[in-house]
């Protein structure tokens, strides 16, 4: 190779390695996403305690997850805020505040 062409050399060079690591970066980060798919598909509405897919049920007008195995709860957030209305403020703040729910967001 003539030094005449090497600058020309390195900077196709370079230019192709930046190419491959922008299109590794691009199938990681694809990768990553099937990952979180297949996690969510894995784990999506089953029982936090044994594993069993969550039933769907109205309880007081609000949608709520219970196991038919254990039947364990699941609540979304603000459920457990209006399930226990108003009269209730204090203690949902409490419990809200114990599980690290904010009921504002400021």
């Amino acid at each position: 190779m003539s030094e005449k062409n090497q600058p020309e050399e390195e900077y196709f060079a370079r230019v192709e390695a930046q190419k491959t690591e922008q299109l590794a970066k691009e199938i990681a980060k694809k990768e990553a996403a099937a990952a979180a798919a297949a996690l969510k598909d894995l784990h999506y509405l089953h029982c936090g305690k044994c594993g069993t897919k969550m039933d769907t049920t109205t309880f007081k007008g609000v949608e709520i997850e219970v196991c038919p195995n254990c039947s364990a709860v699941l609540l979304d957030p603000g459920e457990l805020q209006e399930l226990a209305g108003e009269d209730h403020a204090s203690v949902v703040e409490m419990v809200a505040g114990l599980f690290g729910f904010n009921k504002s967001k400021d």
